[in-house]
């Protein structure tokens, strides 16, 4: 299934600007950067588990926020884009 997850990290803090790199380390192993704290991820039930737990443990809950859209697996019905293209095509052959 396809979620986007969108994050707000207060990096006034001290320790903000340490959660925000933290929280995009864990978002890019398990999607694509579509836009500064915007990321596409496929992911199966269990990864969104271990994810979301992740992602939980990471943040200060009372200044950081995490918001994750689950648009499935017909999600082309759900994405329209308009600009740039920024995003891989996560379903195709990748060469590296």
């Amino acid at each position: 299934m396809l979620v986007l997850i969108t994050y707000d990290v207060d990096t006034i803090s001290v320790d903000g600007p340490k959660r925000l790199r933290k929280v995009a380390k864990v978002c890019v192993n398990y999607g694509h950067r579509v836009q500064n704290s915007v990321f596409e991820c496929f992911v199966n039930q269990s990864q969104l588990v271990i994810l979301k737990n992740q992602l939980e443990g990471l943040i200060d809950k009372n200044k950081d926020s995490i918001r994750i859209y689950y648009l499935g697996n017909n999600w082309h019905r759900h994405v329209d884009h308009i600009g740039k293209e920024t995003s891989l095509n996560l379903e195709g052959n990748l060469i590296l």
